[in-house]
């Protein structure tokens, strides 16, 4: 596969007019994509479809992402280019997760339009469940991680029964480590960005671990960036958030080098780099931590 080969062919397929004018669509989910299309590459009953199963499934992904971006709130506050945009999420969103089921019917890939298909349900009632516990605050850091990287792995997932001998046992495992690495990386990021700090695990950190006055101040001015930065520096989520990455990236390493096959191997070793690097170290320094 040409390196941007899988890139090309979605992006191809989710280019519309009024799309690309009125709204701004999530990042591609680059590693996700390259990770899946390099196992099937090994895997007998998929590897001449591989490219197939990977464009469907970044055009599901970018779907699903990109109905993530609409935002709840009330539809009188917002001006008409503030609607239309919203409105276009939702229909983007669609459009994009519907291409999927027809490419996958015209190749005759049934059982690919079913694995997905429950994928899609059961990651919408994930987020359901995340949704309601972050509206009534009671979410721990813990289950915030773990739900965002089961979101982030959950079609992925979906692909267990493609693979065949240790490949099926490693698949689920590596799958769920790669998205808890690349939702660290995320949230490391997001660190900088002051409009993510309400949502972020550091948020989630603080109200769970803070002092009582803390947690009733946080509570009580979600809103407020300055307070949001100033608990963020306080309980070092920063600094917590390299750690787990660095720890993460490394099981997920140590995972990668129990596939059979030195080319994937190989390959999978390099989606992994940008996680070593998101914690400002090589992973040569890192493996001898």
């Amino acid at each position: 596969m040409n390196k941007y080969r899988v890139e090309q062919l979605a992006h191809r397929l989710m280019q519309h007019d009024m799309i690309s004018m009125h709204t701004e669509l999530p990042a591609f989910p680059s590693g996700r994509i390259r990770l899946l299309h390099a196992v099937l590459s090994h895997q007998p009953q998929a590897a001449r479809i591989r490219e197939l199963l990977s464009v469907v499934t970044s055009l599901v992904q970018v779907g699903l992402d990109t109905h993530d971006l609409v935002e709840n709130g009330e539809i009188s506050q917002k001006g008409l280019p503030d609607i239309r945009a919203q409105q276009l999420k939702v229909l983007a969103g669609d459009y994009f997760s519907s291409r999927f089921y027809d490419l996958l019917s015209q190749a005759g890939q049934i059982e690919a339009v079913r694995r997905l298909s429950e994928a899609i349900c059961d990651l919408n009632q994930l987020k359901m469940k995340v949704y309601s516990g972050m509206k009534q605050l009671k979410l721990s850091a813990e289950e915030y991680l773990q739900y965002k990287a089961q979101i982030a792995s959950g079609l992925l997932l979906s692909f267990t029964g493609f693979m065949q001998g240790l490949y099926r046992r490693l698949w689920p495992e590596a799958v769920s480590l790669f998205g808890k690495c690349e939702v660290l990386l995320q949230e490391l990021n997001n660190t900088e960005k002051a409009e993510k700090l309400s949502s972020s695990w550091g948020f989630w950190h603080v109200l769970q671990t803070g002092s009582e006055a803390d947690r009733r101040a946080l509570a009580e001015n979600r809103d407020d960036q300055h307070l949001l930065r100033h608990f963020l520096d306080q309980y070092s989520v920063k600094e917590k958030l390299t750690v787990m990455l660095r720890e993460s990236a490394l099981q997920l390493w140590e995972t990668a080098e129990r596939f059979p096959s030195d080319k994937l191997v190989k390959e999978l070793k390099g989606l992994i780099d940008p996680f070593f690097q998101g914690c400002g170290m090589e992973p040569a320094a890192a493996l001898k931590k």
